[in-house]
């Protein structure tokens, strides 16, 4: 895993994702680290779009991300005291030196682990800095088979002003590989600062999953408890469902 975003991915992440991912999950995130008894750590938090609404309310809550771009935008939200709690970490092989009652790896963060070793090691490792009784939760979509086959060519999932006179736009691109289940991903960031015009790519590739290969990979973990919703409401999975929600008990 390997995925460090670029500065200008981090700089417009908030404004994107505000738009198009808030009242999706934030609600179920930020309820599941209301209701934990004890410390709670976040895998990618990468700007804090949970973490920095979580710290308001009072949350004891860390965050770990492998991206040093995303944590300095995440930095500059926190207070001198609280940046104690963020680190440039890995999923696969972070060390803390606490454990905690439930850990969250939102917004498709296990996507970003395309081989199965990694997943393995992930999950373990996760295991192991839960308390007994402790929670990991964390989302990956249930794919969509024809625009998965298909892919997409040149779609503009956002466009918008980022400041007053200037204005971004974000153009998506995919090529899946559907014997490595592997989305090659290509998105374009279109952008002007004045007169000045730019465009920039970046290239990531991202796992897609099935539900019974979720199943088999928990159960080759550590964890020996799990449920798999089909949405961020808890309903159970059905011909409808779009996300797999996994909570993994210790």
């Amino acid at each position: 895993m390997n995925e460090e975003y670029p500065g200008y991915f981090a700089r417009f992440y908030d404004l994107i994702y505000h738009q198009i991912r808030d009242g999706v999950d934030d609600t179920f995130y930020l309820g599941k680290i209301k209701n934990a008894k004890g410390k709670v750590l976040e895998v990618g938090t990468g700007t804090g779009r949970l973490l920095s609404r979580a710290l308001e309310s009072g949350a004891d809550i860390y965050g770990i991300d492998i991206s040093p771009s995303m944590l300095d935008f995440l930095k500059a939200k926190l207070a001198p005291e609280d940046m104690k709690r963020i680190s440039l970490q890995n999923i696969v092989d972070f060390r803390l030196d606490t454990k905690f009652d439930l850990i969250i790896a939102p917004f498709r963060v296990f996507m970003h682990l395309t081989e199965k070793e990694e997943q393995l090691k992930a999950l373990n490792n996760v295991y192991d800095h839960l308390n007994n009784g402790g929670q990991f939760i964390f989302d990956v979509f249930v794919p969509a088979l024809r625009p998965l086959i298909e892919g997409l060519d040149n779609v503009t999932d956002f466009e918008g002003e980022y400041e007053p006179g200037n204005r971004m736009k974000r153009i998506v691109s995919t090529n899946p590989d559907l014997i490595n289940q592997i989305i090659n991903i290509t998105f374009r960031f279109e952008w002007n600062e004045g007169s000045l015009n730019y465009s920039r790519e970046w290239k990531t590739p991202m796992r897609f999953f099935f539900r019974f290969e979720l199943e088999h990979l928990v159960e080759r973990s550590k964890f020996n408890k799990y449920n798999i919703a089909g949405d961020f409401t808890g309903n159970a999975l059905n011909s409808d469902s779009k996300e797999f929600i996994l909570t993994c008990t210790k």
